[in-house]
This record gives C-alpha cells, sequence and structure tokens, in this order.
C-alpha cells in the first residue's frame, strides 16, 4: 500500500505508527517508573543501614538498660513500626523502629550544642526533651538523664514514639540535673 507518487506508505498508516511508539513509550515509562519506586523501598525484614554517630557513653550500663527497656514494636500516627536488625557495622545503643522514614533512637552521645540555658524544652511522661527540626525529621533529645539519649522522628509520624519511648526512659532512667 505505497503511496503512488513517493513510494511512502500511507499519511494514516503513519500516524497510527507513530501514535503506536509513543503509546509503547509512555507504557514502558510509567511501568518502570512504578517498578523502579517498589525495588527502591526498603523491605521490613532488610537490616536498617545506619550512619555512626559519635557516642562517647553508648558502652554505659546506663544506656544498656535502656535499650534492653525498648519496646519491639512503637505506634506511629496509627501505625505499628516493627523494630529492625540493625546492618553491620551497627552504631552501639541505637535501635531503629519502621521502614521507608524510619524512627531511630541512638543512646549515649554527646550533649547538643543547641543546649543552653534559654533552650526550650519539652516534658513529656516526667521526661525533659530537647527538639531539633531537622529536613524531614525532627530529632529529639532527652537532656534531664545520666546520659544524653536521641529519638529522630520522620515529620510524619505522630507523637506515639515520643510518649512510648518518654515512658520507657522514666522507667529506666533516673533523672539527672540539667548539664549545660
Amino acid at each position: 500500500m505505497a503511496d503512488t507518487d513517493t513510494g511512502a506508505p500511507p499519511k494514516p498508516l503513519l500516524i497510527a505508527a507513530a501514535c503506536l511508539a509513543v503509546l509503547l513509550f509512555a507504557g514502558v515509562a510509567v511501568f518502570g517508573l512504578t517498578r523502579g519506586a517498589d525495588s527502591e523501598a526498603p523491605a521490613a525484614d532488610a537490616p536498617l543501614p545506619l550512619v555512626p554517630v559519635e557516642a562517647p557513653q553508648s558502652g554505659t550500663p546506663e544506656c544498656a538498660k535502656l535499650i534492653g527497656g525498648l519496646p519491639h514494636e512503637l505506634t506511629s500516627a496509627g501505625n505499628t513500626l516493627v523494630r529492625r536488625k540493625l546492618a553491620d557495622p551497627a552504631p552501639q545503643a541505637t535501635v531503629g523502629w519502621g521502614t521507608g522514614d524510619p524512627v531511630v533512637l541512638r543512646c549515649g552521645l554527646g550533649k547538643p550544642p543547641e543546649l543552653t540555658r534559654t533552650s526550650q524544652l519539652r516534658t513529656i511522661n516526667g521526661v525533659q526533651w530537647l527538639q531539633v527540626e531537622g529536613e524531614g525529621a525532627a530529632t529529639w533529645f532527652v537532656v534531664d538523664r545520666p546520659v544524653y539519649t536521641a529519638l529522630t522522628v520522620p515529620n510524619t509520624a505522630g507523637t506515639g514514639p515520643l510518649q512510648t519511648i518518654s515512658e520507657v526512659v522514666a522507667a529506666n532512667l533516673p533523672p539527672a540535673p540539667l548539664r549545660f
């Protein structure tokens, strides 16, 4: 069915072929984008990789007691976050819950530089916390116990993790004076 003057295929056939090529390209692109997103999401049973952070008191008995008292699950914005195994080399006295943007607790850190005599502190279940905003998450530092502990919570999480961890801190670590 060639055009008799030029030998080219008829115009309607060229238009149909071009439309099919565009549809095929769009379908492959959508498939690739959606499959790529699925394959990048960490599996709930995959070890959670965390970067090491200087924690000079992470080996103390206080951190061991606190870590030992932490729950297997946290509730966050109505979702259950399961405690994750950490990828090697796992930072000492560190625990993570959930997939995607996990909730992470680190015990034995140095004094947060943001803690000053004029810092705004929040008391939750008898524990004093200093909130430090970050990109996409907030890190809450326990500042009234023998060791500094940080809980990093994604902005999408509710208040459940902070309340639960406050209860565990209050039950396992005695209050201590603020250190500036």
